[in-house]
């Protein structure tokens, strides 16, 4: 995992202009991608059938829950026990489709819209998974908003660990600047391009017992 100088973090900029400028770039987004996003949920909608939209609960800023909005990309199918089939085996064509080209995620620009998310920041996790965090680790980890993109998605995303994730996390929130938000989010462009860190790593949710997470 390498890492990129980053500036050190700029107070004046997390408490009075990201948010601004999240509004800024996301509300003309939204209107120029309309188009495309009432194809992508026709496609899917004639395709998978059902709601071409997946809503799940996420943990937001300060512990706050909130319904992420994302693509439907899989289907539910099930085995003869009723358990959810893996990943794989239920995601769609169209489905594989939007996850490597990272066009499922668009949605997520009416969250940030909402002010549930920012474009750029700690990326959200379901409850489940922030209870793997050691308490002093979660508080810190929840003070920022979470973003549709961030420091551990273009140091690899997918490929990294549990423990690398969180400390990419941390890393962001003491480096937060604009200067560090322009080269995560010129770096998402170009990992979205390449396809980078699309397949889910197997150690990527495992979590090491007893482990220390200060940094």
């Amino acid at each position: 995992m390498h890492t990129h100088p980053l500036p050190p973090v700029s107070k004046k900029y997390e408490q009075y202009l990201k948010r601004p400028i999240d509004l800024v770039l996301a509300l003309p987004s939204l209107i120029l991608l309309l188009p495309l996003l009432a194809l992508i949920a026709l496609l899917l909608w004639l395709i998978q059938g059902g709601n071409p939209l997946f809503l799940q609960t996420r943990i937001g800023q300060n512990g706050r829950p909130f319904r992420l909005i994302k693509f439907r990309t899989m289907k539910d199918f099930r085995d003869k026990n009723g358990r959810l089939l893996p990943d794989a085996a239920r995601t769609t064509r169209v489905g594989a489709l939007l996850r490597r080209s990272s066009l499922d995620e668009l949605p997520e620009i009416v969250n940030v819209i909402r002010g549930d998310m920012s474009l750029i920041g700690p990326r959200p996790w379901i409850p489940e998974q922030m209870q793997q965090f050691p308490p002093l680790t979660r508080q810190r980890r929840m003070k920022l908003r979470p973003g549709i993109s961030g420091l551990a998605q273009v140091l690899g995303r997918n490929d990294l660990s549990f423990r690398q994730r969180i400390c990419c996390d941390l890393i962001y929130q003491r480096h937060l600047a604009p200067q560090t938000d322009l080269w995560i989010l010129l770096q998402t462009i170009g990992k979205i391009v390449k396809h980078d860190g699309i397949e889910q790593s197997p150690r990527a949710f495992q979590h090491p017992r007893n482990t220390s997470l200060n940094s």
